[in-house]
């Protein structure tokens, strides 16, 4: 009766993360690894080009697909998951941080920058772009910091001397001429909401999902702050050294997976390994 109890609490979590999966029942499986990941490009990274490295150890791969930053890290710290793959290493550790969880970088796989996108401000430069326009960019703290940092590489806003690259808040602007209108909202609603908005600082991920454009313009991060923006497979603190981590981690590296990134993204995923 437990565990017939249990797999009703494992089915109903589920429903309730909105994940892409109907249960995790595999985490118990000895042969089969369950991460959790953004659908573009890691679950496709995953699906793809790791599963196939997998197989040769014997290891079958259940990719879990979310569609925001928080659920991967919780079904992570809750055990329902054996890994995730959706992350950059800064981001990782301020949700420690904040969240009380224990999760730990295994790998340092790759980097995908960010963009300014076009919205309602269709054409023109971004020099033109017009007073009291709305500017989308990334409620959570990490993200919002590289946010900023662009829009003031853009020569659009003036952040104030000594902030670091990783703080960056809305307080921390020095000067705003055109008194752009800075909205903060959830990553993954702002490739979907810059019909509202002039334009968007969108992440990476979330740009090649949604299939935008090219961008008007990149981030390029100093190299002294590059390592701590580098997308990483995490595991729960204490399964650094299990088997199914070292053979996360053998596939991930593999110089098949990345032949499959530099062909598949063309450069917009820049492997690091």
């Amino acid at each position: 009766m437990k565990k017939i109890f249990k797999g009703f609490v494992t089915l109903a979590l589920c429903a309730t993360l909105g994940v892409a999966a109907t249960s995790f029942a595999s985490c118990g499986d000895p042969n089969t690894i369950t991460i959790g990941a953004s659908p573009t490009p890691h679950a496709e990274i995953l699906k793809e080009a790791v599963a196939e490295e997998l197989k040769k150890d014997g290891y079958k791969l259940k990719v879990v697909e979310y569609l925001d930053y928080v659920q991967p890290n919780n079904a992570l710290e809750a055990g329902d998951l054996d890994a995730n793959y959706f992350q950059h290493n800064i981001y990782l550790k301020d949700f420690n941080e904040t969240h009380n969880t224990h999760l730990t970088a295994v790998a340092n796989v790759h980097y995908e920058a960010f963009g300014i996108y076009r919205g309602k401000y269709s054409e023109g430069e971004l020099s033109d772009i017009p007073n009291n326009a709305k500017v989308l960019v990334p409620n959570d703290g990490t993200n919002e910091a590289r946010a900023l940092f662009l829009l003031q590489a853009a020569n659009l806003i003036t952040l104030k001397e000594g902030v670091t690259y990783s703080k960056a808040t809305k307080n921390d602007i020095e000067s705003n001429p055109k008194n752009l209108q800075i909205t903060e909202i959830e990553s993954a609603q702002i490739p979907i909401s810059l019909s509202d908005a002039a334009i968007g600082v969108v992440n990476g991920n979330y740009a090649l999902q949604h299939n935008l454009s090219a961008a008007i313009q990149y981030e390029n991060i100093p190299e002294t702050e590059q390592e701590q923006y580098v997308n990483v497979v995490a595991v729960k603190s204490g399964n650094e050294e299990s088997e199914k981590t070292k053979a996360l981690k053998k596939a991930i590296l593999s110089d098949a997976v990345k032949t499959y990134i530099q062909q598949k993204y063309n450069g917009s995923v820049i492997c690091v390994f």
